[in-house]
C-alpha cells in the first residue's frame, strides 16, 4: 500500500530520482506517497482510509517514475501523504494539514498547534520544495530551459458529480506547457481532455507550479490523469507512453523557445 517504510520516522521526506539535464524536464509528484511516519499513529486512520484518494494520488507515483525513465528525466516525489502535509499547497492554508478531506476526519490533524504545523513544514514540506528547486536549477545551470512537469490523479466521481475527462492539463499565468498538451491531447478522438479541469492551476491546486514555475519565468504544467485508468502497470504503461511522446515533443519546442528564468525576489510561494 505504501511507497516508504512505515516504521521509520527519519525516512527521508522525497524521492529523488537522478536524471540528465540534456532532458530538459524535471517531473514531480507532490501526493505520491501514503505514507504516515510512525509519530503520527496513522493520524487516528485505519487502512482503509488511507488507501483513498484523500491520502494520495492513487497511480501518480507509478506513472511518475514511469515518465522519468522514458524521459531519462529527474524527479522528485514526496514520500509522505498529503494529510501529513500537502506539498501541494500553501502553507497555512486551510487543506494544508486537513482535519477533514472531502467528509473523511483526520483526528490527528484535530486542533494542531503551531508547533506541530511548523514542524511537519520544516521536517517534510521544506525539503521537498528545496529538491525541485535544486532540481530545476540544475537543468538551467547546464544552460537549458527547465520545464516542470507535476503529476496528479483525480477520481472518477467527486460527491455525486461523474468526471468525464480521462485527463486535465491545469495552468495558471504561463500557459506555454499547456497549451502544447491541449494540442497533443486533444488530437485523439478518443480522449475527453479538460481544460483547466477537473481543478484550475488558478486555484490553491496549483501552488507547487506557481512557486516553482511561473514565480521564475519556468514553462510548466500540472497534469491530472483519472485515477481508474492509471491504477494498474498497463494504465501506467499506456499512459507514460501518450504522455512521455508529448513531453519529449514539448522539450524541443517550448523548451527551445522559453525565456531563460528570471531570479525571483518574492518569498517562496508567492504567486
Amino acid at each position: 500500500m505504501t511507497t516508504g517504510p512505515r516504521d521509520d520516522t527519519d525516512a527521508p521526506p522525497f524521492e529523488a530520482i537522478a536524471g540528465t539535464a540534456k532532458s530538459g524536464i524535471v517531473l514531480i509528484c507532490d501526493h505520491a506517497s501514503n505514507r504516515i511516519p510512525q509519530d503520527l499513529q496513522d493520524l487516528g486512520l485505519d487502512s482503509e482510509a488511507l488507501r483513498l484518494h484523500v491520502a494520495w494520488d492513487i497511480g501518480a507515483a507509478g506513472l511518475t517514475r514511469s515518465l522519468a525513465a522514458r524521459l531519462g528525466a529527474p524527479a522528485v516525489l514526496s514520500r509522505v501523504s498529503r494529510l501529513v502535509v500537502d506539498c501541494n499547497r500553501a502553507p497555512g492554508h486551510a487543506t494544508s494539514m486537513p482535519a477533514v478531506s472531502h467528509g473523511v476526519t483526520v483526528p490527528g490533524n484535530r486542533d494542531l498547534s503551531p508547533h506541530e504545523r511548523a514542524r511537519r513544514t520544516q521536517r517534510y514540506f521544506e525539503p521537498y520544495h528545496r529538491a525541485v528547486g535544486e532540481a530545476l536549477a540544475a537543468i538551467e545551470a547546464a544552460g537549458a530551459t527547465a520545464l516542470l512537469v507535476s503529476v496528479h490523479s483525480f477520481t472518477p466521481v467527486l460527491g455525486e458529480r461523474a468526471r468525464p475527462w480521462h485527463c486535465g492539463v491545469l495552468y495558471d499565468r504561463d500557459r506555454r506547457l499547456a497549451e502544447y498538451f491541449l494540442r497533443a491531447l486533444s488530437a485523439e478522438r478518443d480522449l475527453v481532455v479538460g481544460d483547466n479541469e477537473p481543478y484550475s492551476g488558478a486555484h490553491p491546486e496549483g501552488y507547487t507550479c506557481r512557486r516553482h514555475g511561473d514565480a521564475f519565468g519556468r514553462p510548466n504544467v500540472l497534469i491530472e490523469v483519472r485515477q481508474d485508468l492509471i491504477n494498474d502497470d498497463a494504465g501506467v504503461a499506456a499512459w507514460a507512453a501518450r504522455l512521455g511522446a508529448i513531453l519529449a515533443g514539448a522539450a524541443l519546442r517550448v523548451g527551445d523557445r522559453g525565456a531563460r528564468p528570471r531570479a525571483a525576489t518574492a518569498a517562496p510561494g508567492a504567486a
